[in-house]
């Protein structure tokens, strides 16, 4: 009873789409601040020299705390965005393959196995070996791929417009109902090709930059 009465005085959590909301506007704006910083700031410092790492590409890598600090940040960043942009790839082969195969046990069994502390978990071993298979195989390219900075900005730009602007907008709209060329349609239309401009630029910056990278490369000979 006394738990009930505790319950009844206690505020009831907000609702999901209010949560996500703040959220979102949040992580957005924080992110939006320090990149457009970044950005801004190191070229009306440096220009074209600014460094792809501002923490250790100007040759020193003092304090060793923040360099390590920064690094483990990106460590945390990365597993989360690899874990969204390869989920969906990992599925579409995986259906694609129970399709192509559907009488291989390997494939399409799933194995019960008892976990301590978690109970029953499905194992598929093709899953298994697959994404394991994939996940060096990207790891390898990753680390022997010699223009990291250019091309990530290359593979930022390609996927900033669609992902991040044209289909939340478009889903916006569709939802609400917004009706053609009212004040509201017209801005998310003229943001959302304002950002199509940006990402093309960005690409095109990139591709430049990937063209350079390629005549000064020199690769490592013993």
């Amino acid at each position: 009873m006394v738990l009930v009465e505790i319950q009844d005085t206690l505020r009831s959590s907000p609702a999901e789409n209010k949560a996500m909301k703040k959220a979102s506007f949040v992580g957005i704006t924080t992110t939006s601040l320090f990149y457009i910083l970044c950005g801004c700031v190191g070229y009306a410092a440096f220009g074209n020299d600014a460094p792809g790492n501002f923490l250790t590409g100007f040759g020193f890598y003092e304090p060793f705390w923040l360099i390590d600090f920064a690094n483990v940040c990106i460590v945390v960043h990365l597993i989360g965005a690899y874990q969204v942009f390869c989920q969906p790839f990992y599925g579409f082969v995986e259906k694609w393959c129970n399709k192509k195969w559907p009488e291989s046990t390997f494939i399409t069994t799933e194995h019960t196995i008892n976990l301590p502390f978690n109970g029953e978990y499905q194992l598929n071993y093709f899953r298994l070996i697959w994404r394991t298979i994939y996940v060096i195989l990207t790891a390898v390219v990753a680390m022997i791929f010699p223009f990291f900075n250019d091309f990530l900005g290359l593979i930022g730009a390609a996927s900033f417009w669609p992902l991040t602007v044209y289909f939340p907008v478009e889903m916006y709209i569709a939802r609400t109902k917004l009706p053609r060329f009212s004040s509201t349609w017209i801005w998310l239309k003229t943001l959302s090709w304002a950002c199509l401009v940006i990402s093309l630029i960005a690409a095109v910056g990139s591709l430049q930059g990937l063209a350079q990278d390629v005549k000064t490369y020199r690769p490592f000979k013993s």
